[in-house]
């Protein structure tokens, strides 16, 4: 069975609305506010440091 390509019909797909291009809305907003930056630096510190203790456990195993 062939698949054919994905149409504004198809209900996994949304139609872009007029002026955007891409239909959907961004995950982040470009410009965040100053609470949401303060979270988002929150988040990425604590990514950062989920890294560097897996670099150094991954260094430190025998």
């Amino acid at each position: 069975m062939a698949r054919r390509p994905r149409g504004p019909t198809d209900p996994g797909r949304t139609a872009p609305h007029p002026g955007c291009e891409t239909g959907r809305m961004p995950v982040l907003d470009p410009n965040p506010q100053n609470g949401q930056k303060k979270m988002l630096m929150v988040f990425g510190s604590f990514f950062l440091i989920f890294v560097i203790i897996a670099v150094i456990a991954t260094i430190a195993s025998p």
